[in-house]
């Protein structure tokens, strides 16, 4: 295990060169922040945060995230509008654009490294006003207690994350963050330590000093607020998946944990059922928790109509193309279905039962184990006539945000009529099996 973690360490650690490359990039960025900041006397502070003013970047992948402070007494529709103005001065000459997490913030590119203008409030911790308020705190703390071997060992950490496709604190992912990844490697020490930690733990386990009790299966304590837990963010597949992970490296060790694999699908897509439409511009952030939330309505109610879904997702472009995927047990199932009752006992519930279904009931009896049981025909048996009847008459299940969208159309697919390339790379996913069981196996 030692060798290759070793082998990791040099493949990720950035050069002499590519460090001064970086330091000089980042300095001509925050120099022509500064210059805008100055305008306004909200402004208290410009300085670097995430990963490059914590030491923990990778070679082939670092963002320069420069914080703008603001006033305590700057009010939201201030903040927002202000640090849009010196994001987009500052970043005049690169193409700048806005990006939303709880707050906009602007974003360019420099010579291939993506630079984030965020603004944030200058605070008294526990006094946050907004989610980036702990970020300088985060930076604080980083910088004065990780030393440059744990440095690394964050970096072998952020590319054993990746490779198994759970790093990245935005919703579209639900993964561990670099900030996590950081603050793991607090904790323990060393990537080995992590993966000694993961393997032996169990359900509901804290890591770090909680100030109350948190009901999550894993519960990371921000160490700089011990009343929020990192972990909340994560989902629980990405949390099993990693955990799955460091089980199987704890047992082989081998590179093939730090590379991406696209993992063999094993089905065809004659079960997956596709929902496509187009969307007027939103923030990634907002179109993502849309799509997710009307993922998960419309699967409760595929479930409900007797569609059994085996796994669903939201795909989409984040410009204006957006899809809703479900695998399916099967796209027909069979025109009737038993409806199950109560015991012959609970008379009272029985003759209830027995009301309310005996018109629509083709057949009623009592089973073996004593409950009524009616014979009913099913008012769809096609997903795909379900699913158009469904969205095109009340729109059940789609969230307001998205009603309008739907209002000017939508399709509903299946199997080989999927044909756009990026939906269907999605739709493969859906039908492989996570490689992360390869692994376990």
């Amino acid at each position: 295990m030692k060798d290759i973690i070793q082998k990791v360490r040099s493949l990720v650690s950035p050069s002499l060169q590519a460090k001064k490359s970086k330091k000089n990039l980042a300095q001509r960025a925050i120099k022509l922040v500064e210059e805008q900041a100055k305008r306004y006397d909200l402004v208290t502070k410009v300085e670097f945060g995430g990963s490059y003013a914590k030491g923990t970047w990778l070679a082939k992948d670092a963002d320069v995230d420069i914080f703008v402070r603001f006033k305590e007494m700057a009010g939201k529709e201030e903040f927002a509008k202000i640090s849009r103005e010196i994001g987009f001065d500052a970043m005049n000459k690169y193409g700048p654009y806005v990006r939303y997490s709880e707050h906009p913030y602007v974003e360019a590119v420099i010579q291939n490294t993506q630079i984030n203008v965020v603004p944030c409030y200058d605070v008294q911790p526990g006094r946050w006003k907004s989610a980036a308020d702990r970020s300088p705190y985060h930076t604080k703390k980083m910088q004065s207690e990780l030393t440059q071997k744990m440095q690394s060992e964050v970096r072998v950490l952020k590319t054993f994350l990746k490779s198994a496709g759970v790093y990245g604190a935005e919703i579209a992912r639900q993964g561990f963050s670099g900030y996590v990844s950081e603050v793991m490697i607090l904790n323990f020490k060393s990537f080995e330590g992590v993966i000694k930690a993961m393997t032996n733990l169990e359900k509901g386990a804290v890591i770090g000093q909680a100030g109350k009790k948190f009901d999550t299966s894993l519960v990371i304590i921000d160490p700089i607020d011990e009343m929020r837990n990192l972990a909340a963010a994560i989902s629980e597949e990405n949390i099993g998946r990693f955990i799955l992970r460091c089980t199987s490296f704890a047992k082989r060790p081998s590179m093939r944990f730090f590379k991406s694999s696209r993992p063999e699908a094993r089905l065809g897509l004659e079960n997956v059922l596709a929902v496509r439409f187009n969307f007027c511009p939103r923030g990634s952030e907002i179109i993502w928790g849309q799509l997710k939330k009307a993922t998960v309505s419309i699967s409760a109610q595929l479930d409900t109509a007797g569609f059994n879904v085996l796994r669903s997702m939201p795909h989409t472009d984040e410009q204006k193309d957006a899809c809703l995927l479900f695998l399916l047990e099967s796209i027909k199932i069979p025109d009737k279905h038993v409806r199950y009752g109560p015991d012959y006992f609970r008379r009272n519930d029985a003759r209830e039962f027995v009301g309310k279904n005996t018109r629509n009931s083709q057949m009623m009896w009592l089973g073996r184990d004593g409950r009524i049981l009616s014979l009913e025909e099913r008012e769809f048996s096609d997903a795909r006539v379900f699913l158009k009847n469904l969205l095109g008459n009340n729109r059940a299940g789609i969230p307001k945000g998205l009603q309008d969208d739907f209002k000017r159309g939508f399709g509903v697919f299946s199997g080989a009529r999927i044909s756009n390339e990026s939906v269907k790379e999605a739709a493969l996913n859906l039908v492989s099996t996570d490689d992360t069981f390869l692994h376990f196996n």
